[in-house]
């Protein structure tokens, strides 16, 4: 039986992956060297290694073989030839909401075992339903461009895909779709999760949309929240840095597709002890490296990789950020604080640090729960220099 051949494999991969890069350049990396399977025993394997590891902590007590059955059965939503041909009786029952399958399983204490770090998650973050969200496949987001929304939702519905509109320039696909050659990427639509593209919301009562002002993403990676700055605030001056010369080339690239032509972009170690810049800034928008626990569930080997004390590091690493870019805050400027975490010590403990030893006003803080909407969960801190 292939189901017996599939299950095989992907409990080699278990065995012989050690997470130092993501799961998904691992096993095109593997395939690649295991061209004999086809691309349906690619998909099977693949679909069993990610279910394995939605499971977490969890069911530790089980088999191999029983735990990738349980494990694809509690993170499926369609049936599938390993449970047709070894659990008919949950592939019939596969379509069930995950508190059905739970339930059939009686595994309410096992859910709890999904998250291997409950002392370190925030109290604003619902544990019962985060925990239950690493067993669901996050959606595809795209964020419409201006302009662009009659003709990218017709050629949706033209192409047979079904999707769903979350907010006027949202919307959500399964993340299964193929969307290359549909749009001009960046140009029509950016790909971006949708608490991400809510993220500058907080500051839209403290800044105006149709006057000049001068922002800085000073951990900017490849540009997405930039690219959100301009549709938001077309009138602000983009300067855009981070630690990776590589990455920004990535921006430049997305920029030209974006047509953002008028920015300045460096290469800056602002953890640096000798950061300083010459200028000063309106807006800087912070989003800082972190565990990215917020986003786990698009990366679910995080919960048997990712450790602990890693988490120490990443908050270390973020005062140190926040220090040196706060310094470069008019006086009247806005400081958003963002984070992909839903850890205490990335987020309010930072945003803590913020307020008394950078000495800036918390205007507010909030979390962008994506975790009941099959997307990420996100920090946001605002905060102003009076």
């Amino acid at each position: 039986m292939r189901s017996h051949s599939w299950l095989q494999t992907a409990a080699a991969i278990i065995r012989d992956y050690d997470g130092s890069m993501p799961l998904a350049a691992w096993l095109k990396q593997f395939f690649k060297l295991h061209t004999k399977a086809g691309s349906t025993d690619r998909k099977q394997i693949a679909h069993l290694c990610y279910c394995f590891f939605r499971l977490g902590s969890s069911f530790r007590n089980l088999e191999t073989e029983e735990r990738f059955l349980t494990a694809s059965f509690l993170c499926s939503d369609a049936p599938n030839k390993v449970l047709e041909q070894l659990r008919p009786k949950w592939n019939d029952e596969v379509h069930f909401s995950i508190e059905e399958k739970i339930a059939i399983l009686s595994a309410h204490d096992e859910v709890e075992k999904i998250f291997p770090f409950p002392s370190a998650l925030s109290s604003s973050v619902d544990a019962k339903l985060f925990y239950s969200s690493f067993l669901v496949q996050p959606d595809l987001f795209l964020r419409i461009r201006r302009g662009k929304k009659e003709e990218v939702e017709q050629r949706l519905t033209h192409a047979g895909i079904r999707f769903k509109v979350k907010d006027r320039d949202c919307i959500s696909l399964n993340n299964q779709t193929k969307i290359e050659g549909l749009f001009k990427i960046d140009e029509e639509v950016v790909v971006q999760d949708m608490s991400s593209q809510l993220v500058l919301d907080p500051i839209k009562g403290l800044l105006d949309d149709k006057v000049s002002f001068k922002a800085w993403d000073c951990c900017a990676a490849s540009g997405g929240k930039s690219i959100l700055l301009h549709d938001k605030f077309p009138r602000a001056r983009l300067n855009v840095s981070d630690v990776r010369a590589s990455i920004l080339q990535n921006l430049q690239n997305r920029f030209r597709r974006a047509g953002i032509n008028q920015y300045r972009r460096f290469v800056s170690d602002i953890a640096s002890p000798g950061f300083s810049l010459s200028e000063k800034f309106d807006l800087i928008i912070c989003d800082a490296p972190g565990s990215g626990s917020g986003t786990w569930s698009r990366t679910p080997e995080q919960l048997a990789f990712f450790k602990e004390q890693k988490i120490d590091y990443y908050a270390a690493l973020q005062k140190k950020i926040v220090m040196n870019a706060a310094k470069q805050l008019n006086d009247g400027g806005v400081f958003l604080y963002i984070t992909c975490s839903v850890f205490k010590k990335e987020n309010e403990e930072v945003a803590g640090f913020i307020e008394s030893q950078v000495q800036l006003k918390l205007r507010s803080s909030q979390y962008f729960k994506g975790y009941d909407q099959k997307a990420d969960t996100l920090f946001a801190a605002v905060f102003t220099r009076s």
